[in-house]
């Protein structure tokens, strides 16, 4: 049964229609009374006092069946909102399992379109990362494993640390102490003579490269980017710059 047809039925049986069968029943009992008189009886000369005890009419047939119809109008109405409540309770139960499971949804893809965003925003970090790194690989410059390599290598560290000198200054240095020669070694000059001879291509000797030496650059004399570097920041501490020498130093 529908749920129109359960409260079309219960509006048929309001509180009102219920007292007025209540009534039409005191009505048909009272009827039943009347219809007990006898028709040939003859009225009283003088009116008689009524009893104070009600007439009992209960066991009349008439009256058990009228009693049995309102009693079953009442439980069918107790029945029918019970059914109706009961399928309220249904609607209201259902609309509340859509509207947690409509929460939950958005709560879903809420947690979705976050997880998303996020992974967006960490792969947008490593790939301006990465290339940040490529641009810096790209900056770093490579030097050439030769005579001008090592000057524009050497330069670059002086320009690091404050050392004055410019690539004509180097190179003209460089040709006339060891006209190039990284592995140069002069043995006959009175540092040689004294047991330190002059070395590399500033021709340099040791304890003057161990005063001077740069740091980041090698350790070894020999070495054409360490061995320029620390003769040029010993010609900056003692003739203000490798440009200003022109001879022996």
């Amino acid at each position: 049964m529908s749920t129109f047809s359960i409260h079309s039925r219960l509006r048929r049986l309001s509180k009102t229609q219920k007292l007025s069968a209540a009534g039409v029943s005191a009505a048909a009992c009272a009827a039943l009374s009347l219809s007990l008189v006898p028709a040939h009886a003859e009225t009283p000369a003088e009116p008689q006092a009524s009893s104070a005890a009600p007439v009992v009419i209960a066991g009349l047939p008439q009256a058990k069946t009228i009693q049995a119809s309102i009693i079953e109008q009442h439980s069918t109405a107790e029945k029918l909102v019970k059914a109706a409540d009961a399928v309220k309770a249904k609607h209201a139960a259902a609309a509340k399992a859509k509207a947690k499971a409509k929460a939950a949804a958005k709560a879903k893809a809420a947690a979705k379109t976050k997880a998303k965003a996020t992974a967006k925003a960490k792969a947008d970090v490593a790939k301006r990362s990465s290339q940040a790194a490529s641009r810096s690989a790209a900056r770093t410059p490579v030097y050439a494993d030769n005579l001008n390599g090592w000057i524009t290598e050497a330069l670059d560290i002086m320009k690091a640390h404050g050392i004055p000198g410019s690539y004509d200054g180097l190179h003209r240095n460089i040709m006339r102490e060891s006209t190039g020669n990284p592995n140069a070694v002069n043995g006959w000059d009175v540092n040689a003579q004294n047991g330190t001879p002059s070395c590399g291509l500033l021709q340099v000797i040791q304890p003057t490269f161990n005063a001077y030496h740069v740091s980041g650059t090698s350790t070894n004399i020999y070495d054409p980017v360490a061995n320029i570097t620390a003769a040029a920041n010993y010609a900056a501490d003692r003739y203000g710059s490798i440009d200003n020498v022109n001879s022996a130093y």
